[in-house]
């Protein structure tokens, strides 16, 4: 009897490749002085691929920062992961991904982001080399541990970052990055976030809420005084979307210790910071390959205005 074998699975292949890019014609006016740009703001290289059907890697490499700098010798590539899908329950990642700090702002891809938190802007790496281990509830629900190279640090050093974080969702229409983060700087000192993130799904449209409290346990007011507070729309029209976001950020200035150095090195005390925009965005042949956006926002740093008109796409080389 002819027994016909099952197809066998492919080890260590590459699911996909691609490149995708971003340019603008950037306006801005600041204390009324005109500046405008034609640039480039984002290229980078994207593979995904496994090796067994349980271990999966990642690989983000962006073309237009320094490759190499002191302390650094991957600074120009965002993401390099190893994955491993242990059981239904338990996954174990090591490598290079995002510290996990919660938001919505912080977790999206740069490249989707047109203008950023004055939190996520001073961040010193936002990438860091470490590991984490995930324990899957349900297929969404799960708790997230990670230890890593502190994103205080400007590259790899001996201070790390602690982190744990709740992805999940109360109800269909809410879910969450929620994460509670003891940060190490430069002196050996840590800070903590708290950060909740919230996503609302509202049929065609969508609203983001983030909040975080950033304090050190020495500080006189832990909770209320350091925070960063950001709200984004999304509204999906056939081919189009319509967006508006905007944010609010502070830092009192009593935070500082004895030596009237801050406990939050990100934001500095004394700091009160707004900003919001809107925009547009058009997918001429679908969500996956072109968009065009035109997007304008102003914020309270030198009375600043910003307009651009820019273009995205995505180079598809395996697929």
């Amino acid at each position: 009897m002819l027994l016909l074998a099952a197809p066998m699975y492919s080890q260590n292949a590459v699911d996909s490749m691609f490149v995708d890019l971003r340019s603008s014609f950037h306006q801005e006016t600041t204390n009324g002085v005109y500046d405008s740009q034609i640039r480039g703001e984002h290229l980078n290289f994207h593979m995904h691929g496994h090796i067994t059907r349980d271990i999966n890697y990642r690989i983000r490499h962006s073309l237009c920062k320094l490759p190499i700098v002191p302390n650094n010798a991957f600074n120009a590539t965002d993401i390099m992961y190893v994955n491993w899908n242990m059981n239904e329950h338990w996954s174990f990642l090591a490598g290079k991904y995002a510290v996990l700090i919660g938001g919505y702002e912080y977790d999206a891809a740069p490249i989707d982001v047109y203008y950023y938190s004055k939190f996520c802007n001073n961040i010193y790496q936002g990438f860091t080399f470490g590991a984490s281990a995930t324990y899957h509830f349900s297929r969404k629900q799960a708790v997230v541990a990670q230890i890593c190279n502190s994103p205080l640090s400007l590259g790899v050093s001996n201070i790390y970052a602690y982190n744990l974080g709740w992805t999940g969702e109360f109800m269909p229409w809410w879910k969450t990055i929620w994460t509670f983060n003891m940060v190490e700087d430069q002196q050996h000192k840590f800070i903590n976030y708290i950060s909740l993130g919230n996503h609302f799904i509202l049929g065609d449209a969508i609203l983001d809420l983030d909040v975080m409290n950033r304090g050190s346990f020495m500080q006189s007011r832990f909770l209320f005084s350091d925070m960063t507070l950001i709200s984004k729309f999304i509204w999906s029209v056939g081919d189009w979307n319509l967006c508006a976001k905007a944010g609010y950020e502070w830092n009192k200035e009593f935070n500082v210790d004895g030596n009237g150095r801050a406990y939050d090195l990100v934001i500095a005390p004394g700091t009160e910071y707004v900003y919001a925009g809107c925009g547009l965005e058009w997918f001429p042949f679908g969500r996956d390959g072109l968009r065009l956006h035109a997007v304008y926002y102003r914020d309270s740093d030198g009375r600043r205005n910003n307009f651009e008109l820019g273009i995205t796409c995505r180079l598809d080389i395996i697929r």
